[in-house]
């Protein structure tokens, strides 16, 4: 009577996934963000997979990780394959939903850049299905479920706006304004995500140490939009973002100085794996920016 043999024990994906991520990025932090689980369950998927394969595939530093010898011969490998099966991923969703794209881009960038734009967007391409999902930092396109990213950046994909900042406030509170110095008198808002708006400004003004900004700080740009345009105060102004309102008249720049950021906002995609509909999605945005740029 012929004996069937045990058949080895297959290593879980999670913790396959789990390892190379942390391995990739050299944190248990970092890993835990790009897989949209703890920092915890990246570390008991990684020490499952340490005693499946009874062997320590990192050394736990206090605010670190580092990879051990067998750990740092399978990373290669493991990227690749990891690299292959996202793009296999992605082959597939294309195949079952050609007209659909996804786009990841900034809150601020969704609310006040892509939102104005989706109604000519989709009577330009009525088969066409767009998703947009707001994050704060670029994903990797590599292992997301995203098409295109649309952030400022400084290295990725094409340029479609540069990012020329000034202030911005209520045409009331204008009035009040006859030179920067007078900001040392007036709210100056801020958000997290550009907090280092109003020193570019005022280094590129000249006005360094003569005008100390001081008001409230807000965790969404959007809100610090909304407060500029109830007269609150006077807020750094991202003109890709606020060109519709500047145009309107329901926000007026009272300082003719402009500074340009060194990093743009930039659209890009993975080569290879961009079906139809994501090339047209994205010709489409860069040529709208391009017929909204000032003269």
């Amino acid at each position: 009577m012929p004996v069937a043999p045990p058949r080895p024990k297959s290593l879980p994906l999670t913790s396959l996934r789990a390892f190379e991520a942390a391995a990739r990025l050299g944190s248990f932090s970092a890993a835990a963000e790009e897989l949209g689980v703890s920092p915890g369950a990246v570390s008991a998927h990684v020490k499952t997979l340490e005693q499946a394969i009874g062997a320590a595939l990192f050394h736990r530093r206090p605010k670190a990780v580092e990879l051990t010898a067998p750990g740092a011969r399978a990373l290669p490998e493991f990227t690749r394959a990891f690299d292959q099966l996202g793009a296999a991923v992605q082959t597939l969703r294309d195949e079952a939903a050609p007209r659909v794209v996804h786009i990841a881009t900034l809150p601020a960038i969704a609310q006040f850049w892509l939102s104005p734009r989706l109604p000519q967007l989709r009577k330009a391409m009525p088969n066409t299905a767009i998703s947009i999902t707001a994050l704060e930092t670029p994903p990797n396109l590599k292992r997301a479920p995203y098409d295109l990213c649309l952030f400022f950046d400084a290295t990725h994909g094409q340029p479609v706006q540069q990012d020329v900042i000034f202030p911005v406030c209520a045409p009331e509170l204008a009035e009040r304004l006859t030179c920067p110095e007078d900001l040392n008198a007036i709210s100056c808002l801020s958000d997290s995500t550009w907090d280092r708006d109003w020193s570019h400004w005022l280094a590129a003004a000249g006005l360094t140490g003569r005008v100390t900004p001081s008001g409230p700080v807000y965790s969404l740009y959007a809100l610090a939009v909304e407060e500029a345009l109830n007269g609150a105060g006077v807020l750094i102004g991202h003109e890709a973002l606020l060109a519709p309102l500047l145009r309107s008249g329901r926000l007026v720049a009272p300082f003719e100085a402009q500074v340009t950021l060194p990093v743009p906002l930039r659209l890009w995609h993975l080569p290879g794996r961009t079906s139809a509909a994501v090339k047209e999605v994205a010709n489409w945005l860069r040529h709208s920016a391009r017929d909204e740029a000032p003269s």
